[in-house]
């Protein structure tokens, strides 16, 4: 149920296996899909980064939903705890049930839909891509793809990993994880870049890079 708009996107509510979930959809003219942010490590759909980057999709013709995977409650648990951030089962059977919920909802049904994930949201989007085979591409930034696991190998959707060129533990996590997967994926790597991406130009270019992948992976809509 959609209440009203924040920061012109619009905050929506989704009752998903008993909780109730909160995130800000957002719908420029003529979008050709739906991006589907998985936030991870204590963040949440107020990340600065990831709104910078949501705001860089749209304006490239993506609609995007940030979306909180946690609620109040669990997120007030998590930063005592830092558990339910590594529950990659839970974050994505959560996004899994988004994903059916932008499929139903009148406004995104048209839509396809890609996942953008960071940090633990990574592995989480890879969990549910494995599980959702319209999803039709994923990016990560400075993404944990090896928490995916098993489910690596069954990913069908085209993937690109996005890592800091100073973030070096992570760049061979992510190495580790392409090499069991049999999708197209590419590492692109931001030479000067820390794993949040602060330094100057650093999230504009994970931005660009993203656009691009999606752009370049939509499905066809041609009739023939």
């Amino acid at each position: 149920m959609a209440a009203a708009d924040v920061d012109g996107d619009q905050e929506v509510r989704l009752a998903i296996g008993g909780e109730t979930l909160v995130g800000d959809l957002a719908r420029p003219a003529r979008a050709g899909a739906v991006v589907l942010f998985a936030h991870g490590s204590g963040s949440s759909r107020h990340s600065p980064r990831n709104r910078a980057v949501a705001r860089a999709l749209r304006d490239s013709g993506l609609a995007t939903l940030l979306i909180d995977l946690l609620t109040p409650r669990e997120e007030a648990e998590d930063a005592v705890t830092g558990h339910l951030r590594f529950d990659i089962a839970l974050l994505a059977r959560r996004l899994e049930a988004a994903t059916a919920w932008l499929r139903e909802e009148p406004s995104t049904a048209d839509l396809p839909v890609a996942y953008f994930g960071a940090s633990t949201g990574g592995g989480a989007a890879l969990v549910a891509a494995a599980d959702r085979p319209e999803v039709f591409a994923v990016v990560s930034r400075g993404g944990r793809p090896d928490l995916a696991g098993p489910a690596l190998p069954r990913v069908k959707a085209p993937t690109l990993l996005i890592v800091g060129g100073d973030d070096v533990p992570v760049i061979a996590m992510n190495r580790a994880a392409a090499a069991h997967m049999g999708t197209e994926v590419r590492i692109e790597i931001v030479p000067g870049a820390s794993h949040l991406f602060e330094e100057p130009g650093a999230l504009e270019r994970v931005a660009a890079l993203a656009a691009r992948w999606f752009e370049d992976h939509l499905p066809s809509t041609d009739a023939a």
